[in-house]
């Protein structure tokens, strides 16, 4: 085996005997700086504090000093939350022979997964197959990761020359590059290059995930119908179709989509958590009851625990009528939950729901009122529960309220309440009034945002000069004047500072936008030179 006396590896296993027999393996294969961790939750401590080369991880950690969650569980926490890169190796050790549990290990793509019992030379042979591919792919991810995408993109065909035992990894790689940089064509063809060779589940779902990109969502949900029907265990190509179904208006598809999906995988939590969002909005609450329930008990362990799973519990069971079961999840997201704003806010949204239902409106209308208060502190909180908490002050006439909450989600750029969203919540609760107030303010703090942009520009911050751009669009995204601040200032960054693929899709955005709304605007075919020049520059096609 190679020269191993640099890397680092932590073992995540709650029994003390397997932690000392791996560190003796991995002694015995040249590996000497190991770490352990009992259960998930001090992995992900450990995790955010350093990074490790190898994680190897037991399945099955709920054992004597285990926190109930699963191995699975951990690997999509560290993926989601980015505390894991893509060349850190996540190899799975399981004894588990559970169907479900090893298609919901493999549909998270762990580095590989190994059986027990094993040997010390079937461990290390693994970890030497998993170090060889990721020595490499390691230059075009570290080019990527330095905001060099279309360097590692022509980095992939040399790298593939010279290792071409991986020449579908980097083909893999270098379609996810193009879509990293909007080439959606161009990846799309390099998945119909590897399709017309090998029927390759990734290679579909990669073609289908192009298509949704380019808006054709009917095309790409039949090739996800033919995708999932010869790959029933590819778990993401469900979660793309039940997208895709919602696109095209069938959210009872979606749905029926979800279950199918989890009937095979049980453990994807976030699979889970959509399942029962879309129950919710489909009117099925024992579905959601059903889904929310599972959310709730798998994540119970881990460290990213969302209160906002436990007010959807509620509200399935009070749309049901189990006013019981209602307040004893409210007793446990008390009981069990760090205490926090976000909890406050959804504490008293939860109660508001349960005293609603017992037809307690004094009550109700008290605790939406701490509800928008806590709300109002919170920058967390989702969308969802925000709409739901304005809609719910409106209907006791707590105007001021649900102003406050909905003009705070527009304030906060990232949490992806828009204009439209925020004034449609007042005009179909027959309150146009509220609309048009909100409308005025939102318009007074974007031209003083356009000015913040400006001072920072003249400072020299670019960055910080279209943060503020996005934030004046967010609240204004039909003014003419934002649109054209907001395309130039994008166009000036990158012109100095490197393209920005995502920046650059709301540049064109906001010209299209400027084009349709005034064709002859004075800015209008500047801004589109600017922009073709920009492309040209940094090699982007189209």
């Amino acid at each position: 085996m190679q020269d191993n006396a640099n890397l680092t590896v932590l073992i995540v296993d709650p029994n003390g005997g397997m932690r000392a027999s791996l560190q003796n393996m991995l002694n015995q294969a040249g590996i000497t700086r190991v770490e352990s961790a009992i259960n998930a939750g001090m992995a992900v401590r450990q995790l955010a504090r350093r990074s490790y080369d190898i994680i190897l991880c037991e399945y099955d950690l709920g054992g004597p000093q285990g926190d109930g969650q699963d191995g699975q569980q951990l690997l999509e926490d560290l993926r989601h939350h980015r505390l894991i890169t893509a060349s850190t190796i996540f190899i799975m050790l399981t004894s588990e022979g559970v169907y479900d549990k090893v298609v919901s290990a493999a549909e998270l793509t762990p580095t590989d997964y190994v059986l027990k019992p094993f040997t010390v030379d079937m461990l290390g042979s693994r970890i030497g197959r998993a170090l060889e591919r990721r020595a490499a792919l390691l230059p075009v991810w570290q080019l990527a990761a330095q905001g060099k995408p279309m360097e590692a993109i022509r980095a992939c065909a040399t790298a593939a020359m010279a290792s071409p035992r991986y020449a579908l990894d980097f083909l893999r790689l270098k379609a996810e590059l193009h879509v990293s940089v909007g080439e959606h064509a161009q990846a799309g063809a390099i998945y119909r290059e590897v399709l017309a060779e090998r029927a390759l589940g990734w290679a579909g779902l990669g073609l289908a995930r192009t298509m949704v990109a380019q808006g054709q969502s009917e095309a790409a949900r039949e090739l996800l119908l033919e995708l999932v029907q010869a790959n029933p265990r590819l778990m993401a190509a469900y979660d793309l179709l039940a997208r895709c179904h919602e696109k095209l208006g069938a959210p009872d598809a979606a749905q029926a989509t979800l279950e199918e999906a989890v009937s095979i995988s049980p453990h994807m939590v976030r699979r889970l958590r959509k399942l029962g969002e879309l129950a919710l909005e489909n009117g099925d609450a024992p579905a959601a009851e059903r889904s929310f329930k599972q959310v709730v008990s798998k994540a119970r362990h881990s460290e990213f625990r969302d209160p906002e799973d436990h007010v959807n519990l509620v509200k399935a069971m009070v749309t049901r009528g189990d006013v019981p079961g209602a307040a004893g999840v409210i007793r446990d997201m008390e009981r069990s939950l760090r205490s926090s704003p976000e909890l406050d806010a959804c504490k008293a949204y939860s109660n508001a729901l349960l005293q609603e239902k017992m037809g307690n409106a004094r009550a109700a209308a008290s605790e939406l009122e701490a509800a928008a208060s806590a709300a109002r502190t919170v920058a967390a909180l989702s969308p969802r529960l925000r709409i739901g908490l304005a809609q719910a002050c409106l209907a006791h006439r707590l105007d001021e309220a649900a102003s406050g909450v909905m003009l705070d989600a527009m304030q906060d750029a990232a949490g992806a309440v828009t204009a439209d969203q925020a004034m449609g919540v007042f005009v179909r609760a027959g309150r146009p009034d509220l609309a048009d107030g909100m409308g005025q303010q939102l318009r007074a703090q974007a031209q003083i945002l356009l000015g913040v942009a400006d001072e920072k520009r003249n400072m020299g911050d670019v960055r910080g000069a279209v943060q503020s751009l996005l934030e004046a669009l967010h609240m204004a995204p039909g003014n003419l004047q934002v649109m054209v601040a907001v395309a130039g200032g994008i166009l000036r960054q990158v012109h100095e500072l490197g393209w920005d693929n995502a920046l650059a899709e709301v540049a064109a955005e906001q010209i299209d936008r400027l084009r349709a709304a005034d064709p002859g605007h004075p800015r209008l075919a500047a801004l589109l030179e600017e922009f073709q020049q920009a492309k040209r520059k940094y090699g982007i096609a189209g």
